[in-house]
């Protein structure tokens, strides 16, 4: 049981700080810039086989984990917008787990979600660096137990789930060989 959880958990469950300091944010937000790049670098040579390869026995296959990542992280960019934008919105969940299963998650080209997180993340940092203090104390709800979840947590947020997702990849390439 303890092996499943290191591998579902590569890099322990989310924790967010209490106090998150300018430079939590600094650095979650280059763990963000950079994930793009290090993710194409990390899945560029896979084969097709290797691509439909589950991270774990039951998980989703290393594809499915790129196209979830551009998903999840497209649902995240609208949530900031939505914290900047409205006064404490309450946001819609999405279930990942069916979206997973869709035909596009299970066979189209990692090259659409890797161009796209590109995209996505390189208009996300620009707007993340450019907020003031206050912004980054907007937040939105989360309506799986009513959750305030800030612009600053969100932020932490996605970088622990960008660093998740890579370890999952990386760390089967590590135990394959690849």
């Amino acid at each position: 049981m303890e092996e499943l959880e290191k591998l579902k958990y590569p890099i322990g469950l989310f924790e967010c700080p209490e106090n998150i300091s300018k430079d939590d944010i600094t650095n979650w937000i280059t763990v963000l810039e950079t994930l793009p790049k290090r993710l194409s670098n990390l899945v560029n040579s896979f084969s097709e086989e290797q691509l439909n390869t589950p991270y774990r026995e039951g998980g989703w296959t290393v594809r499915q984990v790129i196209h979830h990542m551009a998903d999840s992280h497209h649902h995240s960019y609208t949530r900031f917008k939505w914290a900047l934008t409205e006064n404490r919105p309450l946001i819609k969940v999405y279930e990942e787990k069916l979206w997973s299963e869709l035909i596009d998650a299970k066979t189209a080209p990692i090259s659409l979600s890797l161009s796209y997180l590109t995209a996505l993340h390189a208009k996300l940092v620009y707007l993340l660096n450019r907020l003031e203090s206050a912004d980054f104390e907007k937040s939105y709800i989360h309506p799986e137990g009513s959750v305030n979840v800030s612009v600053a947590e969100n932020i932490c947020k996605y970088a622990w789930h960008s660093n998740h997702h890579f370890a999952h990849i990386e760390n089967l390439a590590l135990r394959k060989g690849w």
